[in-house]
């Protein structure tokens, strides 16, 4: 961050007509690389899954890259062209600001895409200290705000010899007071907040290869076999299943399966949380059931955030999706706000695969303390990229939700990571990735007081960040078109 800055500042010097230009094609050319960075396993569910040709594949994720490089281009472009060039702090301020919005631009225009927001990236450094107050892209705007303090540093054109000094000094005590402020692994549970109650699950990790999954009598009689052999046989007090490990809809079954199941967990003393796709007239759904003792009525969660072209189709891509083979891709979506599955003590919140990626819409439930979650859930599959770096980003985002919320986020997958993450963000048990297991072990849920961002974002979602953005910029082109 601190050298796009950097080189920004460079630009700004000599040519002043051409320097916004000269800023955006920078900045598109830094984002687009960065982001093919980030992303190229998108690639692998095109071309190993999806069957559309290398060459294509490759392009799609160009495409993608240099679309939503767009929103940075014009961050660069502006500070460029409209940065104050007297006063650091301001420079800063206005750089973090533009960072920020493009950010959320990225993460919710056309349904958005926010993977690898630059929060991200501080889930185990002094940042984190940030999640519960600000989330993700509130600990994104302070990196930004610090890169840019830092690029002031080495900037060429002070006039003092030692106004490098004042950056350096900042950067400094922000790092030195988040350390001193973070709490250590074995910090007392607050004044005033509710003892963690412990729960046992076992999730279950099929390891079932995507390219049979949903092949009949291939991977779709494994996963039948297998899922059916350890819903049956588990002894934890909850038991859940990833995101689509049921791979056929209720009516493709064989007679009795889903129901075995069933009669397993509504009589006896244990619950099971079991993903698989439903489909009625209105449509499919991306589905986890959830069955317990003397429960009248099967819990049901539809999973609300789709993703596009995996999930929903818009409809002048449809042309771009009918040229590979993606089972299942028109699902329709749940509701925001859907109820918590409630068991021993606990409500747990469920989310499907991609959807922990939306901190502002798991927050909706973190509106009355008295109701909010007290475990989050995370069922995926992630077999449609292989063995990527995408793994470990994903459990980044999930460490993320973890800190934000205070609450443990339990995670059951396909391939990994399956894990227990506790309330503090650290994963505390694991199964290895691509191996089929079962993982065993207890989560503390929490009944604690809801953070400041589950309060603030519950109620009006992320506006103060896009207004707060949107105030430091507007302010700043203002005053600087106003200089003489």
């Amino acid at each position: 961050m601190a050298a796009l800055v950097w080189q920004l500042d460079a630009l700004r010097t000599g040519l002043s007509r051409t320097a916004g230009r000269r800023g955006f094609a920078f900045g598109w050319l830094f984002a687009v690389a960065w982001l093919c960075g980030i992303f190229w396993w998108l690639f692998i569910s095109m071309h190993t899954y999806g069957g559309l040709p290398a060459p294509l594949a490759m392009l799609a994720v160009l495409a993608l890259a240099a679309a939503l490089g767009l929103y940075y281009a014009a961050a660069c472009a502006a500070f460029v062209a409209w940065a104050p060039p007297d006063s650091w702090p301001a420079r800063a301020l206005f750089f973090s600001a533009l960072w920020t919005l493009a950010e959320l631009l990225r993460g919710h225009w056309f349904t958005g895409f926010p993977w690898g927001a630059i929060g991200y990236a501080h889930v185990e450094g002094p940042l984190a200290l940030l999640a519960p107050l600000v989330g993700v892209y509130g600990i994104g705007a302070v990196a930004a705000f610090v890169g840019a303090a830092i690029a002031q540093c080495v900037r060429l054109d002070y006039g003092r010899r030692l106004a490098w000094l004042a950056p350096a000094a900042l950067v400094l005590v922000l790092g030195a007071g988040f350390v001193v402020a973070r709490p250590g692994p074995d910090a007392a549970v607050p004044n005033g907040a509710v003892a963690p109650q412990r729960l046992e699950v076992a999730l279950l990790q099929g390891n079932i290869p995507q390219d049979e999954k949903f092949i009949p009598g291939g991977g779709v009689a494994t996963a039948l076999e297998w899922y059916g052999t350890q819903l049956r046989d588990a002894t934890a007090s909850l038991v859940v299943t990833p995101e689509t490990a049921v791979p056929l809809l209720p009516s493709q079954l064989p007679p009795g399966y889903l129901e075995a199941i069933a009669a397993r967990y509504v009589g006896g003393s244990q619950a099971a949380i079991v993903g698989l796709p439903m489909g009625d007239r209105r449509g499919y759904t991306n589905t986890v059931l959830g069955f317990r003792p003397a429960a009248a009525d099967v819990y049901r969660y539809d999973k609300h955030h789709l993703v596009p072209f995996g999930e929903f189709v818009p409809g002048l891509f449809r042309w771009f999706t009918a040229m590979m083979n993606i089972p299942l891709a028109d699902f329709r979506s749940g509701g925001l706000a859907q109820p918590t599955f409630d068991w021993q003590g606990q409500r747990i919140a469920p989310n499907i695969c991609y959807e922990d990626l939306f901190g502002e819409e798991i927050g909706a439930g973190f509106r009355d303390a008295a109701t909010a979650p007290t475990i989050l859930l995370n069922v995926s599959n992630i077999a449609w990229f292989g063995d990527s770096i995408a793994i470990d980003q994903h459990l980044a985002i999930s460490r993320m939700r973890a800190l934000e919320f205070q609450r443990p986020m339990v995670r059951a997958t396909n391939t990994g990571a399956t894990v227990v993450i506790d309330h503090r963000g650290r994963v505390t048990d694991a199964l290895p990735r691509l191996t089929r297991g079962v993982l065993v072990a207890g989560v503390e849920g929490r009944s604690d007081s809801v953070t400041p961002y589950g309060r603030w974002v519950s109620r009006v979602g992320l506006w103060p960040l896009w207004i707060g953005a949107l105030l430091v910029i507007g302010v700043t082109v203002l005053l600087q078109r106003r200089r003489p």
